[in-house]
């Protein structure tokens, strides 16, 4: 995909499906009792890989115009598959489906590409284990491909090092199917959709915070079963972001967003849009299936730095990319701490950040937790190495809205995995 600067952006778009809430939809509904209707799901490459695992154990799945219906069997209605489960790119598929996996009565294998088998899976491999499961890497490097067998569960407190959204997704799960009560505190509160959206499938599911605010305890007890719902998945924030911040950096624009997802430990971008002086409107707020949705109004401005760390991070952790392309258009300096967990994303996305924003004329610092950025430099266009990662392609297009001459965003498809109409969308506000 080639790309040149842009003068004007003016219309009104929606974006894909939570690609979050879409996993968890169809995850939830397959071991619901009952059909669960979904509809505004994502239908990008990751979320199709947690379809076809689920289908894999005998799980129905009908994927109509404008709605997904799953058939649910039950707590306990999966079966064996008969091969490995195919993850492809997926990281939220592989450690959602393992909790899942944890309380089977029957073997599993879990496998994806290169990318996504050279990705941790200790984190929660070692909880779950810890509950009686039987996750084990058989590459022995800790990644997958994972094997699954039958365990005995019991509840744990699993007090986590990081604040993973993904880890205690899998703890929770997991905790279906145990003895006694399940707990995972985190040294901040990540994304919180499992525990929302399993509520709303009738488990028992408890949060908790520490005074302090440092601190977050999700609980869940085991079940006799979780019932059928309809989900309408809220536009996607972390897809919203990049034009959000096209509507912030690229001239004479005003961009009003859809029907989008602000839930609180998803929507650090906002803050820190606010932080940098992005003139940013939420309009008609309301709730959908517990999730805060509102129209995102946004107007050209003149960004400053900010420092972003603490607990904003696991908020926004999936936009830093785009963050710091809207630090390099900023006048000032952008500090980013304490995000060491995107060395284990996609890519190393300190580094493919740091790389790319350079090639393009950006004053930018890599650090061993985050980077820092001087920004008000003219950026120029140049080729963009994504090295297959969706949110690098994405972040990088906006970039170029606003560099001289052309860019070449290489292996651009891989938008396909959160967004598959990216491209098309720039179609609508030109």
């Amino acid at each position: 995909m080639e790309l040149s600067s842009l003068t004007s952006l003016k219309g009104k778009i929606t974006v894909p499906g939570d690609k979050s809430i879409s996993h968890r939809a169809i995850m939830f509904g397959a071991i619901a009792k009952g059909t669960t209707e979904i509809t505004h799901f994502l239908n990008g490459a990751d979320c199709l890989s947690t379809i076809g695992c689920f289908r894999q154990m005998g799980i129905a799945i009908e994927e109509e115009e404008g709605r997904v219906l799953v058939h649910g069997k039950g707590l306990y209605g999966l079966k064996m598959p008969s091969d490995t489960l195919n993850v492809g790119n997926s990281g939220t598929t592989t450690r959602l489906i393992s909790g899942i996996l944890a309380g089977q009565n029957f073997e599993s294998k879990l496998s994806g590409d290169e990318s996504l088998n050279s990705r941790p899976m200790k984190r929660i491999m070692e909880p779950l284990n810890f509950m009686g499961a039987n996750v084990s890497s058989i590459m022995r490097n800790n990644c997958a491909p994972l094997y699954i067998s039958p365990g005995s569960l019991h509840g744990i407190h699993y007090h986590s090092k990081v604040a993973s959204a993904q880890v205690k997704s899998a703890i929770l799960l997991a905790g279906l199917y145990a003895r006694g009560e399940t707990s995972v505190t985190e040294p901040s509160l990540s994304r919180n959709h499992t525990e929302l959206m399993l509520k709303e499938f009738g488990a028992p599911v408890h949060s908790a915070f520490e005074l302090d605010g440092t601190k977050a305890t999700a609980s869940i007890h085991p079940c006799e079963e979780l019932y059928a719902q309809k989900i309408s998945v809220p536009g996607d924030i972390s897809s919203a972001a990049y034009f959000i911040a096209a509507g912030l950096i690229v001239p004479d624009s005003e961009i009003l967003i859809q029907n989008v997802g602000i839930n609180s430990t998803r929507a650090g971008i906002l803050r820190v849009c606010e932080d940098m002086g992005g003139d940013i409107t939420l309009l008609h707020e309301r709730k959908t299936g517990g999730e805060p949705v509102a129209d995102i109004l946004v107007r050209t401005s003149n960004l400053h730095g900010t420092t972003i760390e603490g607990a904003i991070i696991p908020t926004l952790i999936d936009e830093i990319p785009i963050i710091a392309v809207m630090a390099a258009a900023a006048e000032g300096d952008t500090v980013i701490r304490d995000a060491a967990e995107l060395k284990v994303k996609e890519t190393d996305r300190i580094e493919t950040v740091t790389d790319n924003l350079s090639a393009m004329g950006c004053d930018i610092t890599p650090t061993d937790d985050g980077m820092i950025i001087h920004g008000g430099n003219p950026l120029h266009g140049t080729n963009i190495h994504t090295l297959l990662d969706h949110r690098i392609a994405m972040a990088f297009s906006i970039a170029a809205l606003i560099a001289k001459g052309h860019t070449k965003i290489l292996d651009s498809h891989c938008v396909d995995v959160s967004y598959p109409t990216f491209y098309d969308t720039f179609e609508e506000l030109l």
